[in-house]
């Protein structure tokens, strides 16, 4: 734990993701687990988000209650795999703001290729919350950063469900400024860039897909 990087390990959140990390899991359940551990994650994100107070009339009295304060947060899916943690922030967050980053990885160079970029307006003034199971060789979490930050986005967390040391080492270097939240902080990459122990792909297992 550091003030880059937060490991949430609540109890639900490691028994479920050990359940996600069973091969034999079938998808529909794999991504439910997904679902209910990205609402787990999101209570983590948005602990500090700032608050202020509205005077409403409860039907004992008038009362100043705290409410959120600025505007509403954006949340950025990684595309694909990131949008199954967008969905589960979203129960939890319905207001929030949307966005999308497509981003693909030549899996000869580990490279990531952008194919979409659509996200909301004023993120200078929105905290930014990027979304993206995995944080393996970090070059895909840092180029969608990189897009964010053009795009003026200066307040960013990155949730993801693991992390490998190398990931959080590139994201680090790259953008210190940029806090890491995730589930769990596996031993390595392999030689092809996937996270040991990992779970395999997590779009792939998602989405039925090879």
């Amino acid at each position: 734990m550091s003030e880059h990087l937060t490991v949430v390990d609540h109890p639900l959140v490691q028994h479920k993701l050990s359940i996600m990390r069973d091969k034999g899991t079938p998808k529909v359940l794999f991504r439910q687990l997904l679902r209910e551990i990205a609402q787990l994650l999101a209570y983590e994100v948005t602990r500090e988000l700032p608050m202020t107070t509205e005077r409403i009339e409860t039907p004992m009295q008038p009362m100043d209650a705290p409410t959120l304060d600025g505007k509403k947060l954006a949340l950025i899916s990684i595309l694909r795999a990131g949008n199954g943690l967008l969905d589960g922030v979203l129960d939890l967050i319905p207001s929030a703001r949307v966005g999308f980053v497509g981003l693909y990885r030549d899996e000869e160079t580990l490279q990531p290729v952008q194919y979409y970029f659509k996200v909301p307006d004023a993120l200078d003034q929105r905290l930014v919350i990027a979304v993206d199971p995995m944080l393996a060789t970090g070059n895909s979490s840092v180029a969608a950063i990189d897009l964010l930050k053009e795009a003026g986005a200066t307040n960013i967390l990155f949730l993801c469900l693991l992390a490998a040391p190398e990931g959080i080492a590139r994201m680090k270097e790259a953008h210190p400024d940029v806090r890491i939240v995730t589930a769990s902080v596996d031993e390595k990459l392999n030689e092809i860039g996937y996270i040991i122990p990992g779970l395999g792909d997590a779009g792939d297992r998602m989405f039925g897909t090879k």
